[in-house]
């Protein structure tokens, strides 16, 4: 017997996450010494009228202490798996780390580093549940995990640097590529997903969406994976981009999905990110 839990990178609210079968710790958004759950407190739509008015959000982990109540709860009749967003674009795995030493069974907690953020954490989190409905083992879905976060890969494309920047997710010097000429950067999350490094810049967003797709190919990304395009209210742009993708993979499942207060701040309004993961068993 097992429980799983994850944190609201998966873009999964608590109550979502109770329909699933899982525990759901919300990351944090806070505006003026004030600290709001992702969903649960605040809505993208009144943190962009916020950002209107100027205020300067940021972001922060679920707390240890909701995580060692969350723990203690959960361990009194089975083991743990925690499927974290990715450590180093966020101290969710670190704090997750530490809520575990101060637990009652801290033998009976596993924390599983995603590697990876919203689309592709809440693929890998649907899976294990799954798994776990079919009668799989801890171990099993422990092995899926390993094996499919090693095919994600992950690009955004930000249309306000300096939210990046202020979260701490870029380099100064990267900051200044998106002032450059009107040019349209594209991020990538490196492959341990620890920070966004330049992959391109662009003049136009086609372009930009040219070379995701050369990469893809470099990949050998294949209709297999499922794709992932989340945005920060640019209906426009998803679009454009689900039939870019739909017309080179016609057999993939693509899947649009605005994106969480947390991420709107970390990305800042208009971002979209194209990512994409096939789950291996």
């Amino acid at each position: 017997m097992f429980h799983i839990v994850t944190d609201s990178s998966t873009l999964y609210s608590i109550q979502e996450g109770q329909k699933k079968g899982i525990r759901v710790c919300p990351l944090h958004v806070n505006i003026d010494g004030e600290s709001y759950r992702d969903f649960e407190d605040i809505t993208s739509t009144r943190l962009l009228t916020l950002i209107k008015q100027k205020k300067v959000p940021s972001t922060s982990q679920p707390s240890i202490g909701d995580k060692i109540d969350t723990y203690n709860e959960l361990t009194k009749d089975g083991e743990v798996l925690d499927i974290t967003m990715a450590d180093g674009l966020s101290g969710t795995y670190e704090n997750a780390m530490l809520a575990k030493e101060q637990c009652e069974h801290p033998e009976r907690i596993h924390i599983f580093n995603s590697m990876t953020l919203c689309g592709p954490h809440r693929l890998l989190v649907d899976e294990a549940v799954k798994m776990k409905a079919e009668g799989a083992s801890l171990e099993q879905v422990l092995s899926m995990l390993e094996k499919s976060r090693e095919s994600d890969l992950s690009f955004l494309i930000p249309f306000d640097f300096q939210f990046l920047l202020r979260g701490g997710r870029v380099r100064q010097i990267e900051a200044g590529l998106g002032g450059l000429l009107k040019l349209i950067p594209v991020m990538q999350k490196q492959d341990d997903g620890k920070a966004l490094v330049k992959f391109t810049v662009t003049r136009t967003y086609t372009r930009a969406l040219k070379s995701i797709l050369e990469e893809c190919d470099k990949k050998h990304v294949d209709e297999n994976y499922t794709f992932f395009i989340t945005h920060a209210f640019n209906d426009e742009l998803a679009f454009e981009t689900q039939k870019k993708l739909k017309a080179k993979y016609p057999e993939a499942k693509i899947i649009i999905s605005p994106l969480s207060p947390t991420f709107i701040t970390q990305g800042g309004p208009g971002c979209i990110a194209v990512q994409m993961l096939k789950i291996e068993r």
